[in-house]
């Protein structure tokens, strides 16, 4: 389209301008370079070169308004080309602007075409600035995401994991007794090494660029019911869900099952003599509270691990807090409140 108006004016230009000197030449000229419009993002600085030559050597005789389509290529140079192209372009400008004073442009003239290529510079630098910056947010995002997704990484490979070696060692313990219940924990690891495999495809095809990953939406509230159940060793996992009317939105909602997750499988790993686990959590006008308790005989370890750091800073993205300490009653509790504001209503 630019091309097209580019020629479609300088023939109209021609035809048109009756005391235009030379205008068969004037109009051949700028026809023959305007289609250095089509490369003026890939090659900057050499589409300029190929049109300030005739324009330097015909269009100052003919003053073709045409020929201003140059400033096109000014801007695209300081929008698109590389530092050395600045440089030399820069150079070629002032130049040309030189010459068109020796030759007796006059001082006004001279000013007028400073101010002209001056403010198509400047237009050009200022979007590059813009998309330099937009690009700058772009990475920022991609970064947080990422660790948004090495942090649900985390929690499914300790999630399942743990049931794993859970469940070899309840195999190892009856397979001299009882080889039926030895077969069938062998089948549990089976579907949980399986489906930890096909969870750890996904978030990789997500990490790397240019692969597409299987969607699926992200866990809410209802899921964390999943989480219930009778675990090897006799440890049973109770659940109670209680959210009333209230629609939790989806990054609330799976920040809490995340962090109900994290906490069952901390329980199972790290407390000694568990016989239950307690998950309770609560949706109200405030917000979401969680609360995973245990009863079994604390033996944190002597830093925070990973599960702890990434359940605090998944709580805090929220606004929100998550603390985990000693129960008043013995045991270990995990409490996380998410606050309601910003929800939608």
């Amino acid at each position: 389209m630019l091309l097209a108006v580019v020629a479609a004016s300088a023939v109209a230009e021609g035809i048109l301008t009756p005391d235009l000197m030379n205008p068969l030449l004037s109009v051949a000229a700028v026809l023959v370079v305007a289609p250095t419009v089509l490369w003026r993002r890939a090659h900057p600085l050499w589409m300029l070169v190929i049109v300030l030559v005739p324009v330097d050597i015909v269009l100052p005789v003919s003053n073709l308004t045409s020929s201003l389509f140059l400033l096109v290529l000014v801007y695209a140079l300081f929008r698109w080309g590389s530092g050395r192209d600045l440089v030399i372009g820069s150079v070629l400008l002032l130049g040309s602007l030189g010459l068109t004073f020796v030759r007796g442009g006059g001082l006004v003239e001279l000013i007028g075409g400073f101010a002209l290529l001056l403010s198509a510079l400047l237009l050009g630098m200022a979007f590059r600035y813009r998309a330099a910056a937009r690009q700058r947010q772009t990475d920022r995002i991609r970064m947080l995401e990422r660790e948004h997704l090495a942090r649900d990484l985390h929690d499914t490979v300790a999630h399942h994991v743990t049931a794993i070696a859970i469940r070899a060692q309840a195999g190892l313990a009856v397979a001299g007794n009882d080889p039926a219940a030895a077969t069938n924990a062998l089948g549990v690891i089976e579907a949980e090494a399986a489906q930890t495999l096909s969870e750890l495809r996904s978030m990789v095809r997500v990490l790397r660029l240019g692969e597409s990953a299987d969607l699926a939406p992200s866990p809410g509230l209802d899921a964390i019911g999943q989480l219930s159940g009778v675990r090897p060793g006799g440890v049973v996992v109770d659940v109670t869900v209680t959210e009333g009317s209230l629609i939790v939105p989806p990054p609330v909602a799976g920040a809490v099952y995340r962090l109900a997750q994290e906490s069952v499988t901390n329980a199972l790993r790290h407390a000694r003599h568990a016989t239950r686990v307690d998950v309770r959590v609560t949706a109200d006008d405030a917000g979401v509270r969680l609360s995973v308790t245990n009863d079994g005989d604390p033996a944190p370890p002597p830093s925070p691990g990973f599960g702890l750091i990434g359940m605090t800073e998944r709580a805090a993205l929220l606004g929100g807090t998550c603390t985990s300490g000693p129960a008043p009653g013995g045991g270990w509790i995990v409490t996380a409140e998410l606050p309601r504001e910003g929800w939608a209503p």
